[in-house]
This record gives structure tokens, C-alpha cells and sequence, in this order.
């Protein structure tokens, strides 16, 4: 595996080693002891895995607190136009995202993360797996609306399908005001 930096602050893209044969291919998707030789300690603790269709955005997800958790997410099938945005105000990248497009044919993953807001459209229909830091805990559940023109996330879809939930979620701002104190971008 390959570990790459990125333009945010301990967010790293990991590029396994993919063997193709006749029969097709083959690539470790995690390994510890790759994992421990870059240096991280934290330990996944719940896999997920979600189906959406071409157009869906799902995001800016995070979760507060003692339940922040960290995610290496990956296609399994499909295509997606991934966003990891910063929210951690000691963070010398609070308030940055990057874009990273992820594919079932390259297997990039994307390690995020404990502190920052996650989301992704999906360019095709896709199978999108997280392998987590934390369990899910609904009360330390948030986010941030994932159309916020102060953020202008190019999102790359037009007329995009969006839940309910997430149409309401505050701005960056909004959050910022009610959770940071103090806190300016």
C-alpha cells in the first residue's frame, strides 16, 4: 500500500498494490501492519456500507465529541466524488476540503479523520464502504449542509438527490456560531 499526503492535515490517499491475472485481481483493502508502520494508532471499529444511485450527495457527516470517528472509505463498486472539509478549529486547514474521486477499478481509499466533516456524490451507482474508528451514536450525530455557498464545494452534479436531513443542516457558519465559540474563518 501507498500513503499519500493531501492538501489537509492528516488526511492521507491509499493506494493499494492491485495484482491482476486471466482470472482478474486481487489487493489487501487494509493491513495492520501497514497501517502501524505509517504511524496510526486508532482501531476500526464498525464497517459500513451504503448503495446509492447516480446524483445522490450524502454529507457533510461528522459525529461530536467522545464519538468522532475516524473513516478509510472505499468504492466497492461504481464511482464517487468524495470531500473531506476540516472542522477542527486548531487545525492550521480548518476550514479547507479536497475532492478525491474514488473507483472500484483503481481501489484508492481516502483515510479521514477524527474532526472532519465527510460526504460524497456518487457519479455512477455505487457501493461506498467505511470502515470506522467509533460506533454510530445518534445523539452525537451532525453535519453541515452540503450546498453551502461560503464553503462552494463543487460538487460536479446538477439536480442532485439529497435527503431530507440533509437539506436542513446548518452552514458551516451557522455551525461555527452555535459550536465553536470565539471561532472565525
Amino acid at each position: 500500500m501507498k500513503f499519500e499526503n493531501t492538501s489537509l492535515q492528516d488526511v492521507y490517499v491509499i493506494r493499494p498494490a492491485i495484482f491482476h491475472d486471466d482470472r482478474g485481481h486481487f489487493f489487501e483493502s487494509f493491513n495492520l501492519s501497514s497501517w502501524e508502520k505509517q504511524g496510526f494508532t486508532n482501531q476500526f471499529v464498525q464497517d459500513n456500507q451504503s448503495f446509492s444511485t447516480k446524483g445522490v450527495v450524502r454529507g457533510l457527516h461528522f459525529q461530536t465529541g467522545e464519538h468522532a470517528q475516524g473513516k478509510l472509505v472505499r468504492v466497492i463498486s461504481g464511482r464517487v466524488l468524495d470531500i473531506a472539509l476540516d472542522i477542527r478549529p486548531d487545525s492550521k486547514t480548518f476550514g479547507k476540503f479536497e475532492l478525491f474521486e474514488l473507483d472500484a477499478q483503481n481501489g484508492n481509499m481516502v483515510y479521514i479523520p477524527e474532526g472532519f466533516a465527510h460526504g460524497f456524490v456518487a457519479l455512477e451507482d455505487s457501493i461506498f464502504h467505511y470502515k470506522c474508528t467509533g460506533g454510530y451514536c445518534k445523539e452525537a450525530e451532525a453535519g453541515i449542509h452540503w450546498n453551502d455557498p461560503f464553503l462552494n464545494i463543487p460538487w460536479g452534479v446538477t439536480n442532485p438527490i439529497v435527503s431530507a436531513k440533509d437539506q436542513i443542516l446548518p452552514t458551516f457558519q451557522e455551525y461555527i456560531e452555535k459550536n465553536l465559540e470565539g471561532v472565525r474563518v
